[in-house]
């Protein structure tokens, strides 16, 4: 780019601004006035939206930390509305049955209520370890990785072809966990 150039360009990109202020559909202050207020709002609007999407983290109970104590960091780490994900190993699966009085339940349904998803591993269900039958309707189970040459999940794929993608994590990071501990 020769020098003469150069300097065209810098003055346009400089007059950009005011060209934008001359062909607002208002003009003058009032669309000075407009223009402030609508990226305001967009200014407003675009990280609550961008929080609204995002996932919080995953909590695994089991042998170190009880329910309870997963469920509640999930609950402090993660605003309301936000998903987070629960994973429920044995010996802490007793706190999912749907034989537990009322009394029993608050955690547990503090968690489901804002936004909480709590999982089991497909193999504690497969090996009896956990009854299925004793379980609340929210719980999901969640499979591990596949064996090695298996064919359940294609190659390069993230779910198994039959799994709710809706009810998983979308961060790789904690989808891998999940399956890790779950493998």
């Amino acid at each position: 780019m020769t020098r003469t150039n150069c300097t065209r360009f810098t003055a346009l990109l400089e007059s950009a601004p005011q060209r934008w202020l001359l062909t607002w559909p208002a003009g003058g202050r009032w669309g000075i006035l407009v223009g402030l207020a609508a990226v305001a709002l967009l200014a407003g609007i675009l990280p609550r939206s961008t929080l609204a999407q995002s996932e919080g983290g995953l909590y695994i109970a089991g042998y170190r930390f009880g329910f309870e104590q997963a469920a509640e960091e999930g609950l402090m780490r993660n605003p309301r509305n936000q998903r987070f994900f629960v994973l429920v190993l044995p010996p802490a699966d007793a706190a999912l049955s749907n034989a537990l009085p009322k009394s029993a339940t608050g955690v547990r349904d503090r968690v489901i209520a804002a936004g909480g998803v709590i999982l089991v591993c497909q193999r504690d269900l497969d090996d009896g370890v956990i009854d299925a039958a004793t379980l609340i309707p929210e719980v999901v189970a969640v499979r591990g990785f596949p064996p090695r040459g298996s064919q359940a999940m294609a190659p390069g794929e993230r779910y198994f072809p039959d799994e709710n993608r809706d009810s998983l994590p979308a961060s790789n990071d904690a989808l891998r966990r999940l399956r890790a501990a779950c493998s």
